[in-house]
């Protein structure tokens, strides 16, 4: 599957983006006409209180679930006109997921656990193993390529899961609430691992209810009641923790 386009053409575009729960009297609309365009390259983190539709936008952005009207562009194809089989392509073609819970596998070293996609995708050992290495590079970790979770720091396991992600050389990285399970000085960290990756090409859409790091991004969006608030566009003025230490 090759999403080539147009050039000019923004990487993502939604317009109209409705989404209901349920039928009838039960019937619940979570997203009530979503616009939001997404340019190549940019760092968006997405904020808003609970049940403001902000977690059903990106279900929608990750190919996780689909609208229930509007248009939703990636790469100007149009993703709701996709069958199930072509949206779970785009999804593991380009798409990068992290989450707040790592989700590695307890029994796995590093590099095994960053190898998964490729092994799903069934490339050869030797390919699968040298794209986990340069993807532990690029987070930072080849020292600890050889260790289980177990073995590592939170800090360090996020690092893992951003490198999983990475190995598949993503055009997006959408990553839901991946500081919430790690302190202020190790979330710091990773938000700067996700700043310098942005600045290396990849484009970043950020889930997060913390202020502090949303300030990292470019664009932050605001969700309220099943629609986009507002957009702030945002110069980072966030303050490095001092360093030193092992994330």
């Amino acid at each position: 599957m090759s999403l080539d386009a147009p050039s000019g053409q923004p990487l993502i575009q939604l317009e109209g983006i409705t989404k209901t729960f349920g039928t009838g009297a039960a019937a619940f609309q979570a997203l009530k006409g979503v616009d939001l365009t997404i340019e190549r390259g940019d760092f968006v983190a997405v904020m808003g209180p609970s049940g403001s539709g902000k977690s059903t936008t990106m279900n929608i952005l990750g190919c996780l679930d689909v609208p229930t009207a509007g248009k939703f562009r990636f790469r100007g194809v149009e993703v709701q006109a996709l069958d199930r089989d072509q949206r779970s392509l785009l999804r593991r073609r380009y798409l990068g997921f992290v989450f707040q819970g790592f989700n590695l596998l307890a029994r796995t070293t590093a590099v095994e656990n960053v190898e998964l996609p490729l092994l799903y995708r069934g490339e050869r050992k030797a390919e699968r193993r040298a794209a986990a290495l340069r993807a532990l590079d690029q987070v930072g970790l080849v020292p600890w390529a050889d260790h289980t979770p177990a073995e590592l720091s939170g800090g360090q396991q996020q690092r893992v899961a951003i490198a999983r992600a990475l190995v598949t050389q993503p055009d997006v990285l959408l990553a839901d609430e991946p500081t919430g399970n790690l302190d202020t000085e190790r979330s710091i960290e990773i938000m700067e691992l996700l700043t310098r990756l942005n600045k290396e090409g990849i484009t970043i859409l950020l889930v997060t209810h913390e202020t502090e790091m949303a300030a990292f991004a470019r664009t932050i969006v605001h969700f309220r009641d099943g629609l986009v608030e507002r957009i702030d566009r945002n110069v980072p003025t966030h303050v490095s923790a001092q360093k030193g230490g092992t994330v």
